[in-house]
């Protein structure tokens, strides 16, 4: 029976750690992971700062025992040197009291140099502890740093995943079948519009092929024609100013011609576009007159500007 209760314990327990661990939200989770590691590293730090003061503690008190040791020696020397400085005098009882007050400082000598010894291979042994203890801070200083950068890449990711979701959801509802509601989708609205567009097409159809409306094309035709007419009438109105193209056509074939020699224009009794015959329509096209030699252009030019009113 008992063998049954642990069992069933288990399971459950399981189960609401399963189910627990389905619906948690993973930011709240990264956020507790993280606050973890950041108490890891404060309470890292401190243990790494309570070494390195024991460290510093102790090289303090290295120093004041150095100092001890330097004044005892001192003391234990001058001594030594008021006894005999005493026994070179006579003075045999202050050389006994000197010599008492050196062996004296000897023996705290030699007691303070055990405590010195001592307390240098405490400081040799915190100075161990004391690198190890930053080389920990500065592993887990970047640890925690790494950590950062994956939290945020997974809190990107986690954008990203709940976005991709969120579209999928849209193109579900956009692709099946909406549930019933008040609301239209967008196939109801295009259908609605698209009937509406070819009822208006197909009246206006219809409208286009009845009589009405061929009478408008017709009075719209008729009044193109008339509109074209009077185009004419005030293209035909206007004075020849044209002429001075036909002028600067010559005196470009002219200047073109400048290196050959020209012969002396003769001059026919007749304007050169209308009854110069056969030869003066020669000589307009070839630049020469009736007679083979040549033309000036500038003579044509003016040929040519006192035909136009005659052919008009």
């Amino acid at each position: 029976m008992a063998n049954v209760v642990r069992k069933a314990f288990r399971y459950l327990s399981k189960r609401a750690e399963v189910a627990f661990e389905e619906k948690a939200r993973p930011e709240i989770q990264l956020e507790q992971a993280m606050d973890e590691a950041r108490a890891q590293h404060e309470r890292l730090v401190s243990q790494a700062a309570l070494v390195v003061g024991n460290q510093r503690q102790i090289e303090m008190k290295l120093g004041r025992q150095i100092e001890e040791v330097t004044n005892l020696t001192e003391s234990a020397r001058s001594a030594l040197v008021l006894a005999d400085n005493g026994r070179a005098a006579g003075d045999l009882a202050a050389a006994a009291r000197y010599e008492q007050a050196a062996q004296a400082f000897a023996s705290r000598l030699i007691s303070a140099e055990a405590a010195l010894e001592d307390l240098k291979l405490l400081q040799q042994q915190a100075a161990e502890s004391a690198a190890q203890a930053r080389a920990a801070v500065e592993d887990n200083t970047l640890r925690v740093r790494r950590l950062q950068a994956e939290r945020a890449r997974l809190l990107t990711q986690i954008e990203h995943a709940a976005m991709h979701e969120q579209m999928g959801k849209v193109m579900e509802q956009m692709t099946s079948l909406p549930p019933a509601g008040d609301v239209p989708t967008l196939a109801d609205v295009r259908d609605k519009i698209e009937k509406r567009y070819a009822l208006a097409r197909g009246r206006q159809e219809l409208a286009s092929q009845g009589l009405e409306a061929q009478m408008i094309e017709v009075q719209r035709a008729t009044m193109d024609a008339q509109a074209m007419g009077r185009l004419a009438e005030l293209r035909a109105s206007l004075p020849p100013a044209a002429a001075p193209s036909a002028g600067s056509t010559g005196m470009a074939h002219q200047v073109g011609d400048q290196g050959a020699p020209e012969a002396p224009a003769v001059e026919s009794g007749r304007p050169g576009g209308i009854g110069g015959g056969g030869g003066a329509g020669a000589g307009g096209a070839s630049g020469t007159s009736g007679t083979g030699g040549p033309r000036p252009s500038l003579e044509k030019a003016s040929d040519d500007a006192q035909t136009s009113p005659d052919a008009r």
